[in-house]
């Protein structure tokens, strides 16, 4: 009996075996394609940003011409 109950339990379940490895696959382009964009706005922004956290970093320390 639970034979028979398990083999109806599985015609009516759906295959989630061909689903995990696409998610797998999106979640993989996803975080490639993040990383790209942080990656170009580090290099464009950079030195920008060095520089503002430089003087950040002056202004907190004490050097208060930096202000």
């Amino acid at each position: 009996m639970v034979t028979y109950l398990s083999a109806l339990i599985a015609l009516h379940l759906p295959v989630r075996d061909e689903e995990r490895g696409a998610s797998a696959v999106e979640y993989g382009l996803l975080i490639a394609g993040i990383a790209a964009i942080i990656a170009v706005a580090v290099f464009a922004f950079g030195d920008t940003l060095s520089g503002l956290f430089d003087s950040t970093g002056d202004c907190v320390g004490g050097d208060r011409t930096a202000c």
